[in-house]
């Protein structure tokens, strides 16, 4: 039986979730996923140029987790441009990634971002649970 996969730290919320290459229809486009965890890899080390020790410890995983992460991405995105396949950035998150929804704290009524864990509103320091 394989080890359960540990959670991964992702700050990444991409503007969008797909993309495919002009000239080919939708019809005859092959698509590949790229998952949250790629596209974070790609987004500290390609666009943040962080180190790869840098980067996996922001994603809260050893160094050899995110290389194999990277070298995954990089695999796909590469077939996706060679092969002019499509794009689709995957939109289930792994439950360890910071859902910013805004909610209103009932004690105060005032709006704040929170997460999956137990939060402290930033007014009147109340505990809030999503």
């Amino acid at each position: 039986m394989a080890r359960p996969v540990k959670k991964r730290k992702i700050n990444c919320n991409p503007t969008s979730y797909y993309f495919k290459p002009r000239g080919i229809s939708l019809s005859d486009l092959d698509e590949i996923e790229l998952a949250q965890d790629e596209l974070e890899s790609i987004r500290l080390a390609d666009l943040n140029g962080l180190f790869q020790e840098d980067a996996a410890a922001k994603m809260l995983v050893s160094r050899a987790t995110f290389g194999r992460i990277i070298v995954r991405a990089h695999k796909k995105i590469a077939d996706a441009i060679i092969n002019g396949k499509a794009i689709r950035i995957s939109e289930s998150f792994p439950q360890s990634i910071k859902d910013k929804s805004r909610q209103t704290d009932s004690n105060c009524g005032s709006r704040s971002e929170v997460g999956l864990r137990k939060n402290k509103c930033k007014k009147c320091l109340s505990s809030t649970k999503e």
